[in-house]
């Protein structure tokens, strides 16, 4: 029976993790491990000065007081009698898409799956309400069957928005490239109770490049957009003319 790692970063108690779980404990064995709160935005991000610890849960769930990676990488080493199959990240509680992929715990826990050498997927659903997990849960179970038959690349992880729709009004599955956004907004400047000064991040930059082709203008039509994205970030494209740039310094 396959082995699935399931992860993410909202935390283990969020919504899109028991949808994902349930769809993929379906048809396969399914372990459960995510941090115990929410975190959001904590791309690859370790716990280096302080133990991890985990607390087992009802339904089969482990909580880890850690970041995305911290609990991909212990239930790979420790809390897997064998080496899952595959790791599965999300249901993301809205979009991961462009440059949101450098900050995300979502992308960052399959980024960690594939850094142990198995293949991974990030799932996110995108909307305001966020109303349909179910969906990307459908989908989700649909591409990591389709891995049974046509493995993943070595090189690489599947990232995948979902619109948050109906089932019925999803339009079909487009495969894309990353969108990119504008500069972030300022942060917001506010005081504390004490009325000591603190700061909040701003929004996200709107689309800057949102493009037929991008995961961006899939999403935004109704489709299912599925992203391959390399664990290697070395710009090949530059080597040769930075090799001629040194020369001259």
């Amino acid at each position: 029976m396959m082995r699935i790692l399931v992860s993410n970063d909202d935390g283990v108690h969020a919504p899109g993790i028991k949808a994902l779980a349930e769809a993929l404990g379906e048809f396969a064995e399914v372990l459960t491990v995510a941090p115990d709160r929410n975190c959001s935005g904590a791309s690859n991000s370790l716990t280096l000065t302080n133990p991890l610890r985990i607390n087992r849960l009802e339904g089969g769930f482990v909580s880890v007081n850690g970041t995305p990676t911290d609990c991909v990488h212990l239930a790979i080493r420790e809390l897997f009698d064998q080496e899952p199959d595959i790791v599965v990240s999300g249901i993301n509680a809205g979009a991961n898409l462009g440059d949101d992929t450098l900050y995300s715990g979502t992308v960052a826990a399959a980024m960690e799956g594939r850094f142990l050498g198995l293949p991974a997927i990030a799932i996110s659903l995108v909307g305001r309400k966020l109303l349909h997990y179910d969906t990307a849960a459908v989908f989700a179970a649909r591409i990591v069957k389709g891995l049974l038959s046509h493995p993943l690349a070595k090189d690489q992880i599947l990232n995948v928005n979902v619109p948050d729709l109906p089932l019925a009004e999803i339009q079909g599955i487009r495969v894309t490239r990353l969108g990119a956004r504008h500069k972030a907004e300022g942060m917001v400047r506010m005081e504390d109770p004490a009325g000591r000064e603190i700061f909040w991040l701003g929004p996200p930059g709107i689309e800057q490049d949102a493009s037929q082709g991008t995961d961006f203008d899939a999403v935004a039509n109704g489709y299912v957009s599925i992203t391959p994205l390399t664990v290697d970030l070395t710009a090949y494209s530059q080597l040769s003319g930075l090799e001629n740039w040194v020369k001259n310094i």
